[in-house]
C-alpha cells in the first residue's frame, strides 16, 4: 500500500461504502466526510468529518483546512452538487499541493445539464434521442405532438436533476389498474394530461422531451485523462431498484464502447465520468445522461479484474497503463445491503 492521503466525500451516499474499501484496498490512509454525521461510511473504522453542506458557503473553506491539516493529497467528490464547487476551487487546492478528481467548470455545466449536453452533442454530429428543451405548458404539448404522443410513448425529465427524480414515462395505453396492483407506488408512468394538471400554475424548471428509449439499458464507467479515455466497461443494467443496478453483467459491446469513445472525446472531461445509454425502437444506443462523478456502482468492476476507484486516484499521482487483454469480460454481478454497527 501507498502512503498517500486520500479525502473521499459522500461517505453516505449509496455507493459510498463500497468505494471507500475499494481504494483503501490499494491506499493505506484514506478520510472520509459527508454531511450526515450518521453517513454509513462513518463507521468503516477510518478517519470522518462530518462537513457542511456544498451549497454552505463555508463549503470549501472547511474541506480545504481539513485537508491541510491532514495532509490530503487528493479529494475524490462523490456528490454532484460538490463537483462545481469544487471545479472553482481547483487553483486554491492545487496552490497547497492538493489535487482534486473533477472536469473543469465549462464542461461540468454541458455534461451536467441535459438539455445542453443534447443540443451540444447534436451540434457535432454525434447521435442522441429525439428531443426538445420545453419552459411552458404549451411547449410541452407541443413537443409531446411533435414526438408523435399518443400514439408512442415519450420521457419527460428536468434537464438538471439527479436519482431520477423528475423522470417521467408518458404512455397514454397505461391501465391505471395495472399501476396499482402490480407496480410500487414509485413508478415512472403517467399521462400528458396528469403532467399538464400537475403543472398548471406553477413555475417549473425546463423540462428534456424526449424519444422513449424502450430497448436494453447500459451503464458505462469510464476513465479519463486529459479529455482522452483510457478505459471504457459497458455493463448491463438488468435490475434496478431505485434507480440504482443490483444485478448486471459487463459485456464488451463494440457499439456502446465507439459511442461512449465519440461522446467524451467531444468533451474535456476529467477521471473517472459514467454514462448511461439505451436502445430506441430500431436497437440503437441512444444517450439517456452522463454522470460527472465515479457511479456508485463502478466498484462492481473489481469483479473483472480492476478497481476503478483507485485507479481514479492512482492517475493524480502517476501515469496509469491498463492492460485491457487481462479484463474479465462477461463477469456479472448482484448488490445486497449490508450492516455496519456502532
Amino acid at each position: 500500500m501507498e502512503k498517500k492521503r486520500i479525502l473521499i466525500t459522500g461517505a453516505g451516499a449509496p455507493g459510498g461504502p463500497g468505494i471507500i474499501k475499494a481504494v483503501s484496498k490499494e491506499f493505506s490512509e484514506v478520510h472520509t466526510c459527508d454531511v450526515d454525521p450518521y453517513a454509513s461510511g462513518r463507521f468503516l473504522n477510518l478517519p470522518f468529518v462530518a462537513v457542511p453542506g456544498a451549497d454552505d458557503e463555508h463549503f470549501i473553506p472547511f474541506v480545504l483546512e481539513y485537508c491541510q491539516k491532514n495532509k490530503i493529497q487528493v479529494v475524490l467528490p462523490l456528490v454532484t452538487k460538490e463537483l462545481f464547487k469544487f471545479s472553482q476551487a481547483k487553483t486554491a487546492f492545487l496552490a497547497k499541493n492538493i489535487k482534486i478528481i473533477v472536469s473543469n467548470y465549462d464542461s461540468l455545466c454541458i455534461a451536467n445539464d441535459k438539455g445542453k449536453l443534447y443540443q451540444y452533442l447534436a451540434s457535432n454530429g454525434i447521435a442522441v434521442p429525439q428531443f426538445e428543451v420545453v419552459e411552458s405548458i404549451e411547449r410541452l404539448v407541443s413537443a409531446a405532438e411533435k414526438l408523435n404522443y399518443p400514439y408512442v410513448p415519450i420521457c419527460i425529465k428536468p434537464t438538471i436533476s439527479n436519482g431520477s427524480r423528475g423522470v417521467r414515462i408518458l404512455q397514454e395505453s397505461i391501465c391505471k389498474y395495472e399501476l396499482l396492483f402490480n407496480h410500487k407506488p414509485g413508478h415512472l408512468y403517467t399521462t400528458l394530461n396528469e403532467i399538464c394538471e400537475i403543472l398548471k400554475g406553477k413555475n417549473f424548471p425546463q423540462l428534456l422531451v424526449s424519444e422513449y428509449l424502450p430497448g436494453k439499458e447500459f451503464t458505462v464507467d469510464t476513465i479519463i485523462s486529459q479529455g482522452v479515455p483510457s478505459l471504457i466497461l459497458p455493463r448491463s443494467r438488468m435490475k434496478i431498484n431505485s434507480g440504482i443496478s443490483v444485478r448486471g453483467s459487463f459485456e464488451k459491446n463494440d457499439e456502446i464502447i465507439d459511442y461512449s469513445n465519440k461522446i467524451l472525446r467531444s468533451l474535456y472531461l476529467q477521471g473517472p465520468i459514467g454514462l448511461q445509454v439505451k436502445e430506441n425502437i430500431k436497437g440503437e444506443f441512444r444517450l439517456l445522461e452522463i454522470n460527472p462523478r465515479l457511479q456508485g456502482t463502478s466498484v462492481a468492476a473489481l469483479g473483472m479484474g480492476i478497481n476503478l476507484p483507485a485507479i481514479a486516484v492512482q492517475q493524480e499521482f502517476e501515469e496509469v497503463i491498463i492492460d485491457s487483454s487481462q479484463l474479465r469480460w462477461g463477469t456479472s454481478f448482484v448488490r445486497y445491503y449490508e450492516e455496519l454497527f456502532y
